[in-house]
């Protein structure tokens, strides 16, 4: 029974509310304005309204069945009409409701412009916070900053990181995209990346690069592709030949897997990022950037390799010169194309394991870089995984690695 008298009590005071629209509208006979966008408040458009039709603010609040106070405050533009008021005006002045919402939200941002402060540096935080990974600069200790939202330490630490006298000059920004000497597909993440790379290099002390030793060096480094443990010897190997070589942990959305670059003309940079902890994918990456390094790639901007696997690890027409250059280079460093070739012709569509143990052995090499040639040919990534080691205990030991919990002192 008291749903029921709830229920009418709706029901009745709806029906006063149109009785006293219909009554009031008879007495008043006039339209509404008819210039709806030459009021600039929501009160103002309301208070013509009701003088157009004659009728007083109380009168409106019996109409609306709310306080007089509510539609005093309305009226002085004290009281934002809400999206459910807005609904129940266009019942009664036949006005739509998001005209009322429309003058609302006008009305409160021409207030904001009036109330509110400019903030020089809220543009600029915006241009360094979009795509740099400043999160992960924190954690990584690159930056010196208690977290994200302390911004004279960010702005401080990024000024640092940068080697810059002012945010402005970093070279991830728009503005400054002119100045940079990578290319303009380079992401800021992977500009990041490339920063702390160059950065540890400039610490190390190596000899003059010898063209000649580099070359010789790379019989040294493929005698060592048998045994994973062999991987501890390979910064000496090119430090001796004068290539400053750094491992710095990949961060996340780079795709990263090498760079090449010089510091001088007698001061070449391989860094390496081992995303793909395998030894087929160090050797073939290494071996990349060395080609680059012998053929001089990467002296007028960094050559940065990202996803150097699948199609970007061929040599079709697809690739550029430079890196189909460096793609045979690296892939016959594995497994001579070749021998591979006649390995494939030989005993496709099955590959039995002691067939590819044999063969590797032939080679002189870890199974994991036939494996890893093999997948890559046929398009068979299920092959022989098991033989793809992890690298990462072995090379990081001996080389200057910065990640993983450790981080490179650069100009302490």
């Amino acid at each position: 029974m008291s749903s029921i008298k709830v229920n009418l009590k709706i029901i009745v005071a709806k029906l006063r509310r149109f009785a006293i629209v219909a009554v009031l509208s008879l007495l008043e006979g006039k339209m509404m304005p008819d210039d709806l966008a030459s009021y600039r408040t929501p009160g103002q458009f309301l208070n013509a309204l009701l003088k157009e039709r004659g009728w007083t603010r109380e009168a409106l609040a019996v109409v609306l069945d709310c306080s007089k106070s509510l539609v005093y405050r309305i009226i002085n533009d004290r009281q934002p009409i809400t999206a459910a008021m807005a609904l129940s005006l266009s019942e009664v002045f036949g006005v739509d409701a998001d005209h009322f919402l429309s003058l609302q939200r006008s009305y409160d941002l021409e207030k904001a412009r009036i109330t509110a402060r400019p903030d020089p540096k809220r543009e600029l935080r915006a241009r360094l916070y979009n795509g740099l990974p400043i999160n992960e600069m924190i954690k990584r200790r690159w930056i010196k900053a208690e977290n994200i939202r302390n911004f004279v330490e960010i702005e401080r630490g990024l000024v640092a990181f940068f080697g810059v006298d002012t945010p402005d000059q970093i070279q991830i920004l728009p503005h400054a995209a002119k100045k940079t000497q990578v290319g303009s597909d380079v992401t800021p993440v992977q500009m990041t990346w490339l920063h702390r790379v160059r950065s540890i290099a400039e610490e190390m002390l190596v000899k003059p690069f010898s063209p000649g030793s580099a070359k010789a060096a790379i019989s040294k480094l493929a005698a060592l592709r048998r045994h994973p443990e062999n991987l501890r010897k390979v910064p000496r190997i090119l430090m001796d030949c004068g290539i400053r070589f750094v491992i710095v942990e990949t961060l996340a959305a780079a795709k990263i897997d090498g760079v090449c670059f010089w510091l001088n003309e007698r001061s070449p940079v391989i860094g390496l990022s081992l995303r793909y902890d395998r030894i087929d994918n160090f050797w073939f990456v290494l071996r990349h950037e060395i080609e680059h390094v012998l053929q001089k790639h990467g002296f007028d901007r960094p050559v940065i390799d990202a996803e150097l696997e699948g199609d970007k690890a061929g040599v079709d027409a697809s690739v550029t010169d430079e890196e189909r250059v460096a793609n045979e280079a690296a892939a016959n460093f594995c497994v001579p194309r070749s021998q591979m070739s006649a390995f494939i012709e030989r005993k496709a569509p099955f590959f039995a394991q002691q067939d590819l143990l044999g063969f590797a052995a032939t080679l002189g090499v870890h199974p994991g870089l036939v494996a890893g040639q093999l997948q890559h040919k046929t398009g068979r990534y299920d092959l022989f995984r098991k033989h793809l080691v992890a690298v990462h205990k072995f090379i990081t030991t001996s080389a200057i690695a910065d990640g993983w919990g450790n981080v490179v002192p650069v100009g302490d």
